[in-house]
């Protein structure tokens, strides 16, 4: 069994220890089903509590399909609160090993910088992953229960192109972990760049091609419409680059910045 392998059990039995693989998903679970029964039964809870005095609601609200209750869960749900938890959840993935020394020791044994941080990406990547899977099934579940069913050819591609964005803000999370000292810190470098990123997507044309978020649109969209934008393949390979290039920044620093790591490290 390779050093890769041990690293990656070893954050697993991490993640069992706290519970994390238990109520990570669960979070999850809850943040998809709350939005398309928060939106189906939304007029009833406002003509309730407003008695019908004065207030309108749109007779269209519960009109919507099956996608463009799913895309909202994307939107209001996965890349707010959903994001936050994610981050959390992670921003000591990497400073707590420096924090408790443990670093320090990984490295005096035969492991390269690039499989610790290859052991650290793939583990928190698949229990982040399956919670968001996890989440975005439930959210599918009731959607096609209380408004119509999501076509199978569009719900499979969107959960695709989310998950390369979710991979993305596990690079990015690791990396400011190995930067960053205080946690308060990583988490909050973290959330403010990720949600940025998140809220300029639209912005410009241009600035969508670069901006990973971009890829959490192109899910809804489709979702939506059924449809994609020609500028799909571009923003998928310029995602695929920055994600290479914060795991490069996050081995050069644990190789060559701040720990003795054995020489001839590189991704």
């Amino acid at each position: 069994m390779n050093a890769f392998k041990v690293l990656t059990k070893k954050e697993f039995l991490q993640m069992l220890r706290d519970n994390k693989i238990i109520w990570l998903p669960l979070v999850f679970i809850l943040l998809g089903m709350t939005q398309p029964v928060v939106t189906y039964y939304l007029p009833s809870i406002i003509k309730a509590l407003a008695g019908g005095q004065g207030i309108m609601v749109d007779p269209n609200l519960t009109a919507l399909n099956g996608g463009e209750v799913l895309a909202s869960t994307l939107a209001s749900q996965f890349d707010q609160l959903g994001l936050m938890i994610l981050v959390i959840s992670m921003m000591g993935m990497i400073q707590t090993d420096k924090a408790d020394g443990m670093l320090s020791f990984i490295f005096t044994r035969p492991v390269t910088a690039s499989s610790y941080i290859a052991g650290k990406i793939t583990s928190h990547f698949i229990m982040a992953a399956t919670s968001v899977a996890i989440g975005y099934v439930a959210s599918t579940i009731y959607a096609n229960y209380l408004f119509t069913d999501v076509p199978f050819s569009r719900m499979i591609p969107a959960l695709f192109l989310y998950l390369v964005w979710v991979l993305f803000i596990v690079s990015f999370t690791a990396m400011i972990s190995t930067i960053f000292h205080g946690q308060g810190v990583i988490a909050l470098i973290s959330i403010v760049f990720l949600i940025g990123c998140r809220i300029t997507v639209g912005l410009s044309p241009i600035l969508d091609i670069i901006n990973s978020a971009s890829l959490s649109k192109h899910a809804m969209t489709l979702l939506i419409t059924g449809t994609i934008s020609s500028n799909i393949v571009i923003n998928l390979l310029v995602t695929l680059f920055w994600i290479v290039l914060i795991l490069y920044v996050t081995n050069y620093w644990i190789a060559n910045k701040k720990f003795k790591c054995i020489s001839g490290n590189s991704l």
